[in-house]
């Protein structure tokens, strides 16, 4: 036998308007008790929250996934980013790599050319920094090596990669190292590759300032500094730091030292630099006891003429 469909159409329709319209009263109802302002409501409220809203993980759990799914796939997409920008930087320090390789095969080839002799006397000691002596006028610190150890008063002090200051005050067994910082210090310097003069003024700050520029608009930030041996007081060539620039634009230097971590410290046996007493002696030796003078002097003649 043959359903009456329509019979079926005649009974859900008021069924769905009956639900449709209590869904209507009851969200009444809870826009109603949510919007009144009252002690009692408001009591209702929060016994209402307490046993529904901890039964509602369930509920929350897909959204919760899609928005850590959502957080994961924006980091995935700033690794990727880094991941680039890693590349790119590897790919220019490998061509500075090869940049410094030239360059240091052309060093070693150059410096084979030109058959350079470094000085052989300029050897060191290594002392162990003992205290910092410093103050808030005063930079220094101590070390562990002294006159026992052959240390004399003015030598330059390396920590192994720059100059760290001089040997300022010597005992038996101890010594004191002025720092570049200190006030009171004052290190003739050459600015490479320009060749330019200048010096190097101690103001207790990290970044001592660069003085007495030959010619300011040759020197650019970066520059490399080192010591030019003026005065016979440090060595020339020394590694001092880097030109930098602050920011009321004046010029200081970037120390190669590491003044945080000063534990051993490179004493330096400078025995100073030959004198020249007589600048003719480079191109012509001196006469030996065997040799006369190269021009005899003119005998004058006696009054009454020569005998015979």
């Amino acid at each position: 036998m043959a359903r009456d469909r329509t019979q079926d159409e005649d009974y859900l329709t008021p069924l769905r308007r009956l639900i449709l319209s209590v869904l209507v009263l009851v969200l009444f109802a809870i826009f109603l008790v949510w919007r009144i302002d009252s002690p009692r409501v408001e009591r209702f409220r929060a016994q209402v929250i307490d046993r529904v809203v901890p039964q509602m993980d369930w509920a929350m759990a897909p959204v919760t996934g899609a928005v850590n799914l959502v957080r994961d796939f924006q980091s995935y997409q700033r690794i990727v980013q880094q991941n680039q920008e890693l590349r790119r930087e590897l790919q220019q320090m490998k061509a500075w790599k090869e940049a410094a390789l030239q360059l240091e095969q052309e060093n070693a080839r150059l410096l084979d050319l030109n058959n350079v002799q470094l000085d052989p006397r300029l050897t060191y000691i290594t002392g162990v920094v003992m205290a910092d002596a410093g103050s808030p006028y005063r930079q220094s610190v101590l070390l562990n090596i002294g006159a026992r150890d052959g240390i004399v008063d003015g030598w330059a002090a390396m920590d192994g990669i720059g100059l760290v200051g001089r040997i300022s005050g010597v005992g038996q067994k101890i010594s004191r190292v002025i720092l570049l910082t200190d006030t009171s210090s004052r290190m003739p310097v050459t600015i490479q590759p320009s060749g330019q003069t200048a010096m190097v003024v101690g103001d207790n700050t990290a970044a001592p300032a660069l003085d007495f520029i030959e010619d300011p608009d040759l020197v650019r930030p970066g520059d490399r500094v080192v010591s030019s041996g003026d005065g016979g007081v440090f060595p020339a060539g020394l590694l001092v730091g880097q030109v930098a620039e602050d920011k009321q634009g004046r010029m200081r230097v970037r120390l190669a030292a590491d003044y945080e971590r000063l534990e051993f410290l490179r004493v330096l046996r400078h025995l100073g630099t030959e004198k020249l007493s007589q600048p003719g002696g480079l191109i012509l030796p001196e006469p030996g006891p065997l040799q006369g003078p190269l021009l005899q002097p003119e005998v004058p003649l006696a009054a009454g003429g020569v005998d015979g």
